[in-house]
């Protein structure tokens, strides 16, 4: 028997010691409290409730965030790029539609108008989509060698990078300074839509991006065909602005967690940092990213 005189009492329907009832027996029935007859705690006539009056807001589904790229730069883009010439489903809302009426859709796309919370709905949360969201395949990139050869100017190079927006600025970053294109590994690397594509605000869509197996074996490739590899190792006793010169060079950038891997530092030809005389531990990859591209584009420049 538990020792817990309460239980007890619940369940044999005996008072406990010591407690009082609310109720008060008056010719051996009891009296109801104030309020309304008592039916064993439930109130016939209890005080009304107060109910919102706004319309229940619909539920978001599954979202397929890697399946769209939205907002206005990059849809645009997206809308200009051959590749994605008769692909796709162009959403927009009503004034968005007659802008791009006006403008000319380019490629032959067909716009379906939409309205603004139902295309929020279609889209993760928070997503800044500005009235337009084009829901395409991703990119599937192009072959090394299609940028690559000839050697001349600069390529960066992704190892293991991951977060959208880091890896979306860096397009950005790499299209404003005038890279050739841009190397992921395929196994490790975010598509190129959604977020990411939403990030480099276009730049997705104009700058070529080849997906190689291995990042070490393609460095090996770019060296046949001329490349210099400048790796970026917070680490190194070497300066970026010595490490680097007028030659075709591919930047190489690691995550900012383990930076880049010792197979692929192996195949860099040097690795050097960033001077930070300010003291600060680091600076985010791709800040990183943007500073050694303006560092290399100024070497880059022909020899008076």
């Amino acid at each position: 028997m538990s020792r817990n005189p309460e239980r007890n009492d619940r369940k044999s329907g005996k008072k406990a010691p010591g407690k009082t009832d609310d109720r008060t027996r008056k010719g051996g029935a009891f009296d109801a409290p104030k309020g309304g007859p008592d039916r064993g705690g439930w109130n016939p006539n209890p005080p009304a409730k107060s109910f919102s009056t706004a319309a229940p807001r619909a539920g978001r589904g599954k979202v397929d965030a890697d399946g769209f790229v939205w907002g206005r730069h990059p849809v645009l883009a997206a809308l200009e790029n051959p590749a994605r010439k008769g692909m796709g489903r162009l959403l927009a809302t009503a004034d968005r539609a007659a802008e791009l009426e006006r403008e000319g859709i380019p490629n032959g796309h067909r716009v379906e108008v939409i309205e603004s919370l139902a295309l929020e709905r279609m889209l993760p949360a928070g997503a800044v989509h500005q009235g337009l969201a084009f829901k395409v395949q991703p990119l599937e990139g192009v072959a090394l060698e299609d940028f690559a050869d000839p050697a001349e100017g600069l390529i960066v190079m992704l190892d293991q990078l991951t977060d959208p927006q880091n890896v979306g600025a860096i397009f950005r970053s790499a299209l404003a300074f005038g890279a050739k294109g841009i190397i992921v590994q395929d196994r490790h690397s975010p598509v190129l839509a959604g977020a990411l594509a939403k990030a480099s605000a276009g730049a997705t869509e104009r700058l070529p991006c080849a997906r190689v197996t291995n990042l070490s074996r393609a460095l090996e490739r770019l060296a046949d065909l001329g490349w210099r590899a400048v790796g970026l190792d917070g680490s190194s006793d070497e300066l970026l602005e010595n490490a680097l010169d007028h030659r075709p060079t591919v930047l190489v950038m690691g995550s900012e967690g383990d930076g880049i891997r010792r197979l692929v530092a192996e195949h860099c030809d040097v690795l050097a940092k960033i001077p930070m005389p300010g003291g600060f531990e680091s600076l985010n990859v791709s800040n990183a990213a943007a500073v050694a591209l303006y560092e290399a584009t100024r070497k880059q420049r022909p020899l008076d």
